[in-house]
């Protein structure tokens, strides 16, 4: 027994060389936390832009003025339009009166915008009277229309004027009211 005590032993001091020898090892530390993620930030991709410089041959065409868009009519289509407004007279008489004034200015004023146009001024008549009377009436009232357009700038060269005394009335009816129509100065388109 004595050889079990002394293995016992043996195995006790040995057993207390380890325990004494153990170092004291502390328990291992958490691993310290993550750091916090960044802020995601995402990446806007890069837009080149591309200007891309066209060159065209740019070919203009003329621009036409309104007097040469207009002149592109025929003389019929412009007489049916009836830019030029016709002024009336009295019985007997070829003086402008001041209704009609403001008639030729508007008609002077068309003239002046398209400079090419040529006119002619036809004179007429109411029935009563002769021929030959009205026929002289009629040229007087294309002569006093004539020298009033020449008074607001037209030039006598564009104006040729005519007389029909009363050969051709714009209402055939026998009454005043038909042969007021009828005292008149016509204004038609004859050039361009």
């Amino acid at each position: 027994m004595k050889k079990i005590t002394i293995l016992t032993l043996a195995c006790f001091i040995i057993f207390a060389f380890f325990i004494s020898c153990k170092k004291e090892v502390a328990p291992p530390e958490p691993p310290p936390p993550p750091p916090p993620p960044a802020p995601v930030v995402e990446e806007q991709p890069v837009v080149e832009e591309v200007v891309e410089e066209v060159v065209e041959e740019v070919v203009e065409e003329p621009k036409l003025t309104e007097e040469e868009i207009y002149l592109q009519k025929s003389l019929e289509e412009m007489n049916v339009e009836v830019p030029l407004q016709m002024i009336h007279f009295d019985f007997d008489k070829f003086f402008i009166r001041d209704d009609a004034k403001p008639v030729l200015e508007a008609n002077a004023e068309w003239l002046k915008k398209f400079t090419t146009i040529k006119i002619k001024i036809e004179g007429h008549c109411d029935e009563r009277g002769t021929e030959e009377y009205n026929l002289a009436l009629g040229e007087r009232r294309s002569k006093s229309t004539v020298d009033y357009l020449v008074s607001l700038g037209i030039s006598p060269d564009r104006m040729t004027i005519i007389s029909y005394g009363k050969s051709q009335p714009l209402d055939p009816a026998h009454n005043e009211i038909a042969w007021q129509k009828n005292r008149r100065s016509q204004l038609k388109i004859t050039g361009k």
